[in-house]
């Protein structure tokens, strides 16, 4: 059996209050716009970054040999958590200092992406405090963790949230066990306040089982699902059409340059329209990430320091 390799570090005893910063700050804006780079035919290309250990500036270092345009169309920063308040028994959204610190400074680590025109969408992941997408106990609940998601996203200029339903540790903390209507809400409620952003699935955990409630079925509300498991091909329980699903997942440098490329053939000989990437670091990747643009793209990914 697989098991996501994440290594997923945190500096929880470093937190900061994200709710205390959405409340005092004003919607940010992405600043004057720089000439994108050419689009490209092919697939979507998303690269995971652990900002705990890495740039987000790292996305942007790499383009097509042929034409110029960039490699990664999504940047992921990973992540943010759903903390549990024990005092008011609620979830919360929680950012360690390294993720504080990419939103803080996003005229610097997230406004060059976008300007490139890579997106930047932030991922939420589970923190073993019980707290879940799956076990919000009212609508009212998973509209409230919605809000706090969206007033995230307009307030730091970001293109979007990313769920990944992995660590909550249902039942910590006194919380309830995953139930059917929760992320079903949560989902229905985000989609409402952000119309135009994206929201991806990271399948996997109960949330991405549970897609479906009382007559409403949130799958055509995400932008894109991919598979959880780094070197493995398997299309995502979701009905998506092909052109947003991603059944093939590298961690780049930890999957063999051959496993990728094969699965980046398969991507395009297949008809699906998503390339995931985990862990890009600050090393020279071109190597790594050659084996699969030429699948993609058909040229070789060139490295800008």
């Amino acid at each position: 059996m697989f098991t996501p390799v994440r290594s997923r570090i945190r500096t929880a005893a470093l937190a900061l209050s994200a709710i205390t910063a959405l409340a005092l700050g004003a919607s940010a804006t992405t600043g004057a716009a720089a000439a994108p780079a050419p689009a490209k035919q092919g697939p979507t290309s998303v690269a995971y970054v652990e900002v705990n250990n890495n740039s987000m500036l790292n996305v942007g270092k790499y383009t097509l040999a042929n034409g110029g345009s960039n490699v990664f169309d999504v940047a992921v920063i990973f992540a943010a958590n759903i903390n549990y308040n024990t005092g008011t028994k609620a979830a919360t959204l929680y950012f360690n200092e390294n993720v504080q610190r990419v939103l803080d400074n996003a005229a610097t680590q997230i406004r060059p992406l976008q300007q490139k025109g890579i997106k930047v969408v932030l991922s939420v992941l589970g923190n073993h405090q019980g707290a879940g997408f799956a076990n919000f106990t009212s609508q009212q609940a998973a509209s409230t963790f919605a809000k706090q998601l969206s007033d995230t996203v307009a307030k730091y200029g970001l293109d979007g949230i990313d769920f990944d339903d992995e660590y909550a540790d249902y039942g910590n903390n006194g919380t309830g066990q995953p139930n059917a209507s929760s992320f079903v809400y949560l989902v229905s409620a985000l989609r409402a306040n952000m119309p135009d952003k994206i929201i991806s699935l990271y399948n996997i955990g109960p949330a991405a089982s549970r897609l479906s409630y009382g007559g409403v079925d949130v799958s055509s509300k995400f932008d894109y699902a991919w598979n959880p498991y780094y070197g493995t091909w398997q299309v995502p329980g979701i009905a998506l059409p092909k052109s947003k699903l991603s059944p093939a997942a590298v961690e780049i440098g930890g999957t063999s340059q051959s496993t990728a490329a094969n699965l980046a053939r398969r991507t395009v000989s297949e008809g699906y329209g998503v390339y995931l990437t985990y862990n890009l670091d600050g090393a020279d990747r071109s190597a790594d990430v050659s084996a699969f643009t030429r699948e993609l793209y058909g040229s070789d990914a060139h490295y800008t320091p």
